[in-house]
């Protein structure tokens, strides 16, 4: 999965390149179309609840690790008001126990796939500074999990997929020809359960991420870009 992370780096320079070596009319202020490169923070704030034998396990908890990551945003503007916006990214969390079992220590890991999708009202189109706020949902999809250090003894993991509320604030500054800064905050309210096969072991977690970005955006309109090719 670093191939992954790699190509994501990879296809932002590319994508920014290409716009760069372009026509300056290229970028449009109120452009239709905007793409975003980001690094981002994904900060879970864990609350779970672990079972053995379906009996709840006194004091035991677990804790999702904090990653920073590069991501990236589409959006579609519907007018210079209202906006369809497209996040996503890989990223990789281990799982650690806490409470009465701190000391099993990492007792899983994981990838996610985390796309979120969001309508945004931008406010100020015709200023430089224009903050938005957004709702929606972010849909987490976990693959290629594993034991951690397995002092539980399970022969795997299995993690569910989840759907969650999502809600955004976030600001965009622009630097002329469609370029722009942007800061961004989304928080999600979201549930999954955990198996840890051959165990007897489960888990029901609360992952509720706080998702912090910045980057650089670039507006335009796809009829530009499509009208070339």
């Amino acid at each position: 999965m670093n191939k992954l992370t790699i190509a994501l780096v990879a296809a932002l320079a590319l994508t920014g390149a290409t716009f760069a070596s372009g026509p300056a009319t290229a970028g449009d202020e109120h452009g239709d179309f905007m793409v975003r490169g980001l690094v981002t923070g994904v900060l879970p704030d864990t609350d779970a609840t672990v079972k053995a034998g379906g009996t709840v396990i006194p004091g035991a908890g677990a804790e999702v690790s904090d990653e920073v990551i590069p991501a990236a945003t589409l959006t579609y503007f519907f007018t210079d008001n209202l906006a369809l916006e497209l996040f996503c990214c890989f990223a990789k969390h281990d799982v650690k126990a806490t409470g009465s079992i701190a000391a099993l220590g990492e007792i899983a890991d994981t990838w996610i796939f985390p796309p979120a999708l969001t309508a945004q009202y931008h406010f100020n189109p015709g200023g430089k500074f224009k903050p938005y706020v957004g709702a929606g949902l972010q849909y987490i999809a976990f693959f290629d999990e594993g034991t951690g250090s397995n002092a539980l003894g399970a022969t795997k993991v299995n993690i569910d997929d989840a759907l969650g509320f999502t809600l955004q604030a976030g600001m965009d500054y622009s630097l002329g020809n469609g370029w722009y800064l942007n800061a961004d905050v989304k928080k999600t309210w979201l549930n999954t359960d955990v198996d840890w096969a051959g165990t007897g072991i489960s888990g029901d977690v609360d992952l509720d991420p706080l998702i912090v970005s910045a980057g650089v955006g670039y507006r335009f309109n796809l009829s530009d870009v499509l009208g070339g090719l």
